[in-house]
């Protein structure tokens, strides 16, 4: 699967879901901004595959991200994003979403799991309520929360080497 067509619409990713569990798929959601990719970024997202299954990254529009982040981000427009989270090899399918959180797209596709950063507990992800409601379970994956991307802008973003 090249990465273009890892990027779904919603339709084409309920439909992409259902087919997944027909073959007996274990369907894992994550989601953020991911705005400016790091390596906190790649671990979170290879632990989440490591649960096993497929894993499907919802990424805030432009508009939420805004709505959560503050009007000078995003960094990287939602379809650029999309493609850099889609080419790496852990990541099955990507959604971009508008909403603040992913509580519709989890009614949507009821993923077997939501693995969500270390900056959450179980009990505190926001969404936690929309995937008990049929029996999910969530997860918390990666390592410590040591990188964010709202750092590596203050810190003035680049060093050298």
């Amino acid at each position: 699967m090249n990465t273009q067509s890892k990027i779904l619409s919603r339709d084409a990713l309920r439909h992409q879901v259902e087919q997944w569990r027909k073959s007996g798929d274990l369907i894992i959601l994550t989601n953020g901004a991911f705005d400016l990719l790091h390596v906190g970024h790649v671990r979170y997202l290879g632990a989440a595959k490591a649960l096993g299954g497929k894993l499907v990254v919802a990424i805030n529009s432009d508009a939420s991200v805004r709505a959560l982040k503050g009007e000078a981000r995003p960094v990287m427009p939602e379809n650029e994003r999309a493609e850099i989270v889609a080419a790496l090899a852990a990541v099955d399918a990507v959604v971009i979403f508008s909403e603040t959180d992913v509580r519709a797209i989890i009614r949507e596709i009821h993923p077997d799991i939501q693995a969500k950063g270390t900056d959450y507990t179980t009990d505190s992800v926001p969404e936690r309520e929309a995937i008990l409601e049929y029996g999910g379970r969530v997860e918390i994956v990666g390592d410590p929360k040591n990188h964010s991307t709202s750092a590596i802008i203050r810190s003035g973003a680049t060093r050298s080497s």
